[in-house]
């Protein structure tokens, strides 16, 4: 599995990098079929704006695609809530596609049919 870290009118730290790493790459613990984790980080430049550090992700799976995109007053705190986000995003995907996975092997199941 691959973390890329991209920015938009941000330099990317090493400290940056090493961070969204260690947050973001815990969502792998809880479902292994995580292809590759897209990181882009920016910064509006906007002074009226709030929440001016945006991160987004894009999660690809072998399955499908979860996006999320966070903002706050600062980089490591949007960071924070995005690892979050993602993380409760990823337990729901694997429950659902669990869950639907042993209903299809409930709905392939002959019934019994008894002859009187």
């Amino acid at each position: 599995m691959h973390i890329h870290v991209n920015g938009k009118n941000i330099e990317i730290t090493d400290a940056i990098k090493a961070y969204v790493k260690e947050k973001v790459g815990k969502v792998v613990n809880h479902y292994d079929q995580i292809t590759a984790i897209d990181v882009v980080l920016s910064v509006i430049k906007n002074p009226s704006a709030s929440g001016k550090h945006v991160a987004e992700v894009s999660c690809k799976m072998n399955t499908g695609v979860i996006h999320c995109e966070e903002s706050a007053e600062s980089m490591y705190a949007s960071i924070d809530l995005l690892a979050d986000k993602l993380d409760r995003q990823v337990k729901k995907f694997k429950d659902k596609s669990l869950s639907s996975d042993k209903s299809s092997i409930r709905n392939t199941e002959t019934p019994e049919v008894v002859e009187s």
